[in-house]
């Protein structure tokens, strides 16, 4: 079962991080799941049809750079609609964060129902 939750978990909060990823420094799908990968342990595969969604959204816009070792990068970059995502997002975890954080703390022995 953990594996299940951990799965759902990562789906889940992907888009967030992809987010935070970003306003901390513009980037390329490679280097994104990378520090995916290293972070939270989600896959290289996923980014991909990501960063397309969230192209097609207007929260991330492109722009190629050269590459001295192969073809020209495709970085990814905020866009203001990206930044407002991103603080909306931020909010409704955090929220969820502490209303999940409340319900995993144990309860008092004065506090549990009496089943008699």
């Amino acid at each position: 079962m953990p594996e299940i939750i951990d799965v759902q978990l990562k789906k889940g909060v992907l888009v967030l991080c992809v987010l935070a990823v970003l306003a901390r420094k513009e980037s390329y799908a490679y280097e994104i799941a990378s520090n995916l990968s290293d972070a939270i342990g989600m896959g290289e595969g996923t980014i991909y049809p990501l960063m397309r969604r969230m192209q097609s959204d207007g929260w991330v816009e492109t722009y190629l750079v050269e590459s001295s070792s192969g073809p020209s990068r495709k970085y990814y970059r905020l866009t203001e609609a990206g930044h407002a995502a991103l603080k909306a997002q931020r909010s409704e975890w955090r929220t969820f964060v502490v209303a999940v954080d409340a319900l995993l703390e144990p309860v008092s022995q004065g506090d549990q129902n009496d089943p008699k």
